[in-house]
């Protein structure tokens, strides 16, 4: 399981770095980014912080470690340059926190997002086919969620993506121990949103490129 979407005590996670990532190697991950949310004025905390943390994880030779960000209902206007900043800074996967349908994200996010330097746009909600094809344009991931509420538009998402050949990733954004999943869950959540088997294989590949990149 490759999960690039996962919050610590950083912002509204339950763990500190060190024990989720160290319950994500125990639960069998080969690789996790944290995540957490930010905007202007937690970005530099949370990228130091965890960056800083990094180097003590006495366990990263089995698994690979990701230090990076969600731009967290960030407005639209002020995206791109928060996301250059959160690379300049050492970020290695920025998400970005799209227009879920359970959250009153800002109209404009998911667009303004995919014109950003970011790697993943988060669960996008009812996502436009405009923006389904931007994501594709400029190699943008898009993201199938595990997490409930953000999962009710995944099909959409899915049906969407297959017709405009957008990478997808699958992440479980987890805030809380038992929110990480094995892989066999990451399989069932995916044939739920009415993904094939060939899609599927392709997705996890999505994961393991965007971390060894």
């Amino acid at each position: 399981m490759i999960d690039l979407h996962t919050h610590s005590i950083f912002s509204d996670g339950e763990l500190i770095p060190a024990e989720l990532v160290r319950r994500a190697s125990v639960k069998g991950y080969r690789a996790i980014a944290i995540t957490d949310h930010a905007d202007h004025s937690n970005l530099e905390f949370i990228i130091s912080n965890l960056i800083r943390g990094s180097e003590f994880f006495s366990w990263n030779d089995t698994i690979h470690f990701l230090p990076g960000v969600e731009l967290t209902h960030v407005p639209p206007s002020l995206i791109s340059d928060l996301a250059a900043k959160a690379r300049s800074l050492g970020a290695k996967i920025i998400v970005a926190h799209g227009e879920t349908i359970v959250e009153p994200v800002m109209p404009g996010t998911n667009h303004a997002a995919l014109k950003s330097d970011i790697d993943i746009l988060a669960h996008p909600g009812l996502i436009t086919e405009d923006d389904m094809i931007l994501a594709t344009r400029n190699n943008v991931y898009v993201e199938i969620s595990a997490r409930r509420g953000h999962c009710l538009t995944n099909g959409h998402i899915v049906s969407l993506a297959r017709k405009h050949h957008t990478k997808l990733v699958l992440n479980t954004d987890g805030h809380a121990p038992n929110d990480l999943c094995s892989k066999s869950k990451a399989v069932d959540i995916a044939k739920g949103a009415g993904m094939s088997g060939e899609e599927i294989d392709r997705m996890f590949r999505n994961s393991e490129a965007l971390a060894n990149r």
